[in-house]
């Protein structure tokens, strides 16, 4: 789960599918055991909100019983208009019958006024209210709600039935609306393409703080953390330094900053792996990954500016083609992943890296403008 736009607005992760489940299961587990299995209900869900609760819970609820609906209206946009309109009614026979209204939803309570007086004079057996999510700070009505799956906060959800005008009823997990407060990028680049040169530039352009993977490393070896005495342990052995000693690397530094308008990742994430669990780092924010931005530049032109490079850097592995080329790649391997996990996300944009570097910083300013 992650941060999703719905027309202007932005929604967080909130409840997920499992817990949705969960609170369906015990809800249909209640009435069960209230009614037991001489007793056959007659449901009636209220569209078009409850239409994934009705579906769940129906097949949640293993005795006999039979389904309906009625449909009512009284959000716009996102808040409720205080006004209840009915569009379909009901057409059974009630009379000495149980009936048991399955909401997805209650919180001023305008919409169960509207039910019970629907059914007052309907001659029922009982009447009994379920309702998957209520919001106790804003009900007034002082009217009997029989069975709760979760008491919430007065905060606009959508997902799993709910909308923001028209969107997001198929959603399988519940989302909370939220103001966006951080711009988190991601910034790839083959090697020699400037990319640690464009990320010190676009931090101070933008207020971003820029997390390099090396400087990160760097940082905790040098200072013996605990984190940074694991990795070396690793490293000291020739081995890979396993992703969660990575991440968790990452998830301090960005700890650390609580208050940054957002980051740039320089050298992470650099598997899908690692892209997924910065992902659930974020969501647990309330934020969320704005775009992968990768220059590009043709090969044979980085070999040369490397060789280049080699002559004055002191680094072996700009010194030699083969090396250079094996760096290449690997890049492109791991970037090939990367950018198709962004790019099914609709969060991957290249960048033409060559030209001066002010140039360049003009065109990823184009980029990071739209994000």
């Amino acid at each position: 789960m992650s941060i999703l736009k719905i027309h202007d607005k932005y929604f967080k992760p909130y409840k997920s599918r499992k817990k949705i489940a969960k609170y369906v299961s015990l809800l249909a587990q209640q009435v069960a055991l209230d009614l037991g299995k001489k007793e056959v209900p007659l449901f009636i869900g209220i569209l078009n909100g409850s239409f994934m609760f009705v579906a769940d819970f129906i097949r949640a609820y293993k005795d006999q019983c039979e389904i309906s609906f009625v449909k009512f209206t009284s959000y716009k946009g996102t808040t409720s208009t205080g006004e209840v309109r009915k569009l379909v009614g009901i057409n059974e026979n009630l009379e000495g019958r149980t009936v048991i209204i399955l909401e997805d939803i209650i919180d001023t309570g305008n919409t169960l006024v509207e039910i019970y007086e629907i059914f007052r004079n309907k001659k029922l057996k009982q009447l009994k209210i379920v309702t998957l999510f209520f919001k106790p700070n804003v009900f007034r009505k002082g009217l009997p709600i029989d069975y709760i799956g979760k008491s919430i906060p007065d905060k606009f959800i959508v997902g799993y039935g709910l909308d923001y005008n028209g969107l997001g009823r198929n959603l399988d997990s519940i989302y909370q609306l939220t103001t966006r407060k951080m711009t988190n990028i991601v910034l790839f680049g083959p090697p020699g393409s400037g990319k640690g040169t464009q990320a010190t530039i676009l931090k101070d352009i933008y207020g971003l703080i820029h997390i390099s993977t090396g400087d990160v490393f760097r940082y905790n070896i040098k200072n013996s953390t605990e984190l940074g005495l694991l990795a070396k342990s690793f490293m000291d052995k020739g081995n890979l330094v396993p992703d969660e000693i990575t991440i968790n690397m990452l998830k301090a530094e960005v700890d650390k900053n609580t208050d940054a308008k957002g980051f740039i990742f320089d050298g992470f994430p650099r598997t899908e792996l690692q892209a997924k669990a910065l992902d659930n780092f974020l969501a647990e924010k309330g934020e969320t990954i704005n775009g992968m931005v990768a220059l590009e530049v043709e090969e044979d032109l980085l070999v040369k500016r490397l060789l280049k490079r080699g002559e004055t850097s002191g680094r072996l592995d700009d010194q030699d083609e083969s090396k250079i080329r094996n760096r290449f790649n690997e890049y492109k391997n791991k970037t090939s992943v990367l950018k198709n996990y962004y790019q099914n996300q609709n969060k991957y944009f290249g960048a033409n890296g060559v030209g001066t570097i002010e140039k360049i910083t003009e065109r990823l300013c184009q980029i990071f403008d739209t994000l």
